[in-house]
């Protein structure tokens, strides 16, 4: 299988840096804020927006289903880009129970970072697909069935939430030195004036060998 490399380059899709997730929560919930999340203050950030490139992903490789039994995910995925925005977009044809591949970027399995999203909850404030993703531990598993039904498991390293200005997208989007699958969703509190929660959550998974 062809290894496809996936960097920062000028002249293509720019992630935005103060909200890379669209849809962030809306102005008829609050969303419950988790102190014990280990919280990364000094985490790098980036002066200007992120580049990625792509090369085309077999439609056999592509990811259809997620699975996480330690808080009960079961999943379909959706293939989500970038907003006109900036920002990433999230599911739109069951978005409160599915989830968003970042189509353009790394695909899970394969160099790079692949990165998966969903809404932490729904209108009024009900629980969405990514509701427990503040849960995880590490060593929560993670299954991504591929459209020929291959399924590839991954082991969560670490959960942090980080303020959107201070996201280490280069660590979310763009790290190359493994197999890495990452999964996004909102935390902390819903600021109406912003339009948006205080947090990110991330959960950072590496493929099983």
């Amino acid at each position: 299988m062809r290894s496809s490399a996936r960097h920062f380059s000028p002249g293509l899709l720019a992630i935005s840096l103060l909200v890379f997730l669209s849809g962030c929560g809306s102005a008829t919930q609050a969303v419950e804020s988790h102190p014990a999340i280990p919280m990364h203050l000094s985490a790098p950030t980036v002066s200007t927006s992120l580049i990625l490139t792509s090369t085309p992903t077999p439609r056999e490789a592509l990811p259809v289903h997620i699975r996480i039994p330690a808080i009960g995910v079961d999943a379909d995925i959706e293939q989500v880009s970038i907003l006109s925005t900036g920002n990433l977009d999230t599911p739109q044809i069951n978005p409160w129970d599915e989830t968003g591949w970042y189509k353009d970027g790394a695909r899970p399995g394969e160099q790079g970072s692949a990165v998966i999203d969903g809404h932490v909850d729904r209108p009024g404030g009900g629980p969405a697909v990514f509701w427990n993703l503040r849960d995880m531990k590490p060593g929560d598993e993670v299954i991504i069935t591929t459209q020929s039904g291959a399924q590839l498991h991954f082991s969560t390293t670490r959960r942090i939430a980080y303020p959107p200005s201070q996201a280490p997208l280069q660590g979310i989007f763009g790290d190359n030195s493994g197999k890495y699958l990452n999964l996004i969703t909102c935390a902390g509190d819903w600021v109406p004036s912003q339009h948006q929660t205080t947090l990110r959550m991330v959960v950072f998974t590496r493929l099983q060998s």
